[in-house]
């Protein structure tokens, strides 16, 4: 078999193409024809590459891995089912997946307490929030930190954990980072019962889970010291409006109002101005 432009399928289809020849007696072949003297991307040098790895029994997983790793899982978050979930985060889409798998299997049968504790809130920055191949190349050594990172409750372990990254594989990029302080800002609107937080170029909206806030006067009372920078929608929704400097500037001013809702449930009598 002779695949012309090999450069242009999916791994996943030079995979099934190549699994054609070589099932009888006689040996097959099934050659891979790249354009001559252009330079390939990034992604298709990298799908060739483990192409020329997978020469055992039983490797679809590890294919289908490396195929998630390079192209992205698809935007399960939005209406389009396409896209990368990069963009969102494997710990939001981890989340996501559990919070669905667990609802369904408890349904009628939880516990008030135990409901509160499987919720999750969707944290929507429209920033790259994961863990680079380039800072650990290991796959399986990757999934092991998302799936500890699915599992943190507490600020502690959010630094235990940023601390040691750093010992272990150096400074942390840029995405490290901000995955680690997107973790501290959904433990905040746990803590003030925000469902979901989605942040646009001028601002964000925050939805409490349920339209419940437990102390509503404070939360009115903040607002209206703030009103410069927030309103209350109709739907009980809150509206932030900002105009960011920088990512830095972004992660820094939703956790600082985050913190100071959830300091609102935490401490009802004082209210703080947002600057």
């Amino acid at each position: 078999m002779i695949i012309h432009n090999a450069h242009l399928f999916g791994l996943s289809q030079l995979y099934q193409m190549r699994g054609r020849v070589g099932r009888g007696k006689t040996r097959a072949y099934a050659y891979f024809l790249l354009p001559h003297r252009k330079t390939l991307s990034r992604n298709a040098t990298r799908r060739l590459e483990v192409m020329q790895t997978l020469d055992t029994l039983g490797a679809g997983f590890t294919l289908a891995s490396h195929d998630m790793d390079i192209r992205g899982f698809g935007n399960l978050v939005g209406e389009e089912q396409s896209g990368h979930i990069r963009e969102v985060g494997m710990e939001l889409y981890q989340h996501m997946l559990e919070d669905a798998v667990a609802k369904l299997k408890s349904a009628k049968n939880t516990e008030p307490e135990e409901e509160l504790q499987e919720w999750s809130p969707q944290i929507n920055l429209g920033l790259s929030v994961l863990i680079p191949e380039e800072y650990v190349g290991d796959l399986q050594l990757r999934l092991g930190l998302y799936r500890r990172v699915a599992e943190m409750i507490n600020e502690e372990d959010i630094n235990s954990f940023a601390a040691e990254l750093t010992d272990r594989f150096g400074p942390m990029p840029q995405e490290v980072t901000q995955l680690i302080a997107v973790l501290g800002i959904k433990l905040l609107c746990k803590k003030a019962n925000i469902e979901r937080v989605d942040v646009g170029p001028k601002g964000a909206v925050m939805s409490f889970r349920e339209n419940k806030f437990s102390n509503p006067d404070a939360l009115l009372n903040y607002v209206d010291k703030n009103i410069r920078y927030f309103k209350v929608r109709p739907d009980m929704k809150i509206v932030y409006t900002h105009d960011w400097k920088d990512e830095a500037d972004k992660l820094a001013r939703i956790r600082k109002v985050t913190s100071d809702l959830a300091s609102l449930i935490q401490a009802p009598e004082k209210t703080t101005q947002n600057q």
